[in-house]
């Protein structure tokens, strides 16, 4: 029966719940950065599934990762752990300043996780009126009620019901807002190092290093949550790496599993010590099948020639964005990190970043928007120079279409 089912974007709408809208194509295969839907139509592919697909597609160090513990071992819950998972967490603690790691299946399952750690921990050490959690406009950390409660988008967390409270916001950028909130009744402060839906505005060092200093006083927990920028997106393995400051707790995801679902929190043994057997868990979270393919691309990633290509890229990418603007006038700033990169757009464009993505599906390019005056390019860190030419290209007759007001 499974056989003659036709998977068509209408049966969608029959059948899935209408919380997503997603494009007419459905991509059925991929190689590298190119993607080919089912009419065989290919395409460049900057988008990388929202800065996850940090090897592109079907990267054969993954591919032989995943075929090689397909035949090994699947699955086993935490009563039980498993040696990719050993061997994964070993590499991320002696890569970075963590001691512990806890595993997850997603970037919000670690963000829940490092605020449920981050409670515990401020509890059992300074007691129960400590629990205030400092975030920051225009944030994102997931879509659990607590993820989305603590990031800075109100209307993704509207609707729902009472929200958890003692959570509060901060301006990004802005040391002189944290100093208003901040106190001894602070447990944490949360902060991307480049906010990503937010518009991809990174944050300056300035700023990181003061909140740092202002945790420090006020005895509260650093967590930086780099679910989108870590594992080698912004040239340096995890961004707090550009800073000089150390988090007290770090998250990860989308990059790690290279596509395959999975996440993990990093901290120290002292603050890990604080989720006792019990306190926490998660049925897949360290599954054989996913720590087995972020091992294969954190042994991929972690290498200085590959931190080096996405610095060249990077630089390929804004020289190109910037010739298509001196033709255009488009965009106001190129803004973001290495292979993390947000075309912002200008007064003339405010609000119309999803007429660039839709335009740029129409010539065979993957992009992304981040709010509605950014778009956002997210794609392979090891993607080709001829890809992001060839993108470029598309990228090019995509501005020229909506620029002629042809939609």
């Amino acid at each position: 029966m499974t056989g003659q089912i036709q998977p068509t974007r209408a049966l969608f709408d029959d059948v899935m719940v209408p919380n997503y809208a997603p494009a007419g194509i459905i991509p059925v295969k991929g190689k590298g950065s190119r993607v080919w839907d089912q009419q065989d139509r290919e395409y460049i592919d900057f988008a990388g599934g929202i800065a996850v697909s940090s090897l592109g597609h079907c990267h054969p160090a993954l591919v032989s990762a995943l075929t090689m513990q397909a035949e090994k071992i699947w699955h086993l819950s935490n009563v039980m752990t498993n040696e990719p998972a050993l061997r994964l967490a070993k590499k991320l603690v002696d890569a970075t300043f963590a001691d512990k790691v806890y595993f997850a299946n997603s970037g919000a399952e670690a963000n829940e996780a490092a605020f449920k750690l981050a409670r515990r921990w401020a509890l059992d050490k300074f007691g129960a009126q400590k629990d205030q959690i400092i975030s920051f406009s225009k944030s994102f950390h997931g879509r659990t009620f607590f993820t989305v409660t603590v990031g800075g988008q109100a209307a993704y967390s509207d609707g729902f019901g009472p929200k958890p409270g003692a959570v509060v916001h901060a301006e990004f950028n802005n040391l002189d807002s944290v100093k208003a909130l901040i106190s001894d009744k602070t447990c944490a402060v949360v902060l991307e190092p480049i906010q990503g839906e937010g518009g991809i505005i990174p944050g300056t060092a300035e700023f990181i290093q003061g909140v740092r200093e202002l945790c420090n006083q006020h005895n509260a927990l650093l967590i930086m949550d780099e679910v989108q920028t870590g594992v080698g997106r912004t040239g340096k393995l995890y961004a707090y790496m550009h800073y000089g400051v150390t988090p007290d707790i770090l998250t990860t995801a989308k990059s790690l599993g290279g596509g395959f679902p999975v996440g993990a929190m990093l901290t120290t043994a002292e603050i890990a010590s604080h989720l006792k057997v019990g306190t926490h868990g998660s049925t897949y979270g360290g599954n054989p099948l996913a720590c087995a393919v972020a091992e294969a691309v954190f042994d991929t990633v972690n290498h200085a020639d590959v931190m080096a290509q996405v610095l060249s890229n990077e630089q390929l990418f804004r020289q190109q964005l910037a010739g298509l603007n001196d033709k255009y006038h488009v965009f106001s700033e190129i803004r973001g990190q290495g292979m993390l990169l947000g075309a912002v757009l200008n007064e003339q464009y405010k609000g119309r970043s999803r007429d660039f993505f839709l335009a740029a599906a129409d010539h065979g390019l993957m992009a992304l928007v981040a709010g509605p005056d950014v778009i956002r390019f997210a794609p392979s860190l090891v993607i080709t120079p001829e890809d992001i030419m060839d993108g470029m290209q598309r990228f090019e007759q995509a501005i020229k279409q909506v620029v002629s007001g042809k939609q």
